[in-house]
């Protein structure tokens, strides 16, 4: 089992509690039930024990549990998720699977509705920037003036597609500076 101050598995355990939580189907998008079973067992297995917890001292869903419920593909949305999984992978610091996983639970956390840290279910966003940088250093690295995450990934994902969503050409001299480079401390 890894240690759950690892940002990847805080980051799996929360888009999983974050899922069940609002009742999202499947828990991790993109991940079929052989990559799902073998992310459990990559970052939730210890001889046997295995679970994924549900809050800081609450209990744990078993594997059989999780993987029931994860099975349940109740998404028909149209939305960016498989423009951000690529984007993602094409910035991952290595080809195995875990960045993979990890590309797919970024992307689903950011369907959601608030800050993507707290999409996630990590603790602040000092964790997901670390998360960012030994994952996905390049995309990290382009993040210069430390811009809220999930501005900067549709930001990005509209470069790619060559559309100007942005009020200015410059951050500094934008309107909405402060929407997208100003403190995520509290909920939206």
């Amino acid at each position: 089992m890894r240690y759950l101050d690892d940002p990847a598995a805080l980051a799996f355990a929360g888009v999983i509690r974050q899922s069940l939580h609002c009742n999202r189907r499947p828990l991790i998008r993109g991940l079929g039930e052989a990559d799902f079973r073998s992310m459990l067992d990559e970052y939730f297995s210890a001889d046997g024990a295995s679970g994924v917890p549900d809050n800081d001292s609450g209990p744990t869903f078993t594997h059989e549990g999780v993987q029931e419920i994860h099975a349940v593909d109740g998404f028909e949305a149209f939305d960016e998720f498989d423009d951000l999984v690529a984007l993602l992978l094409d910035h991952r610091a290595t080809d195995d699977d875990g960045e993979r996983w990890l590309a797919c639970a970024i992307a689903t956390a950011a369907m959601g509705e608030n800050h993507l840290w707290q999409d996630m279910g990590l603790p602040n966003r000092a964790v997901l920037s670390a998360l960012m940088r030994a994952h996905f250093p390049t995309l990290a690295a382009l993040n210069v003036n430390d811009m809220k995450w999930k501005k900067f990934f549709y930001r990005q994902l509209c470069e790619r597609a060559g559309v100007l969503i942005c009020k200015s050409p410059h951050c500094a001299d934008c309107c909405d500076f402060r929407l997208c480079f100003g403190p995520e401390d509290v909920a939206l």
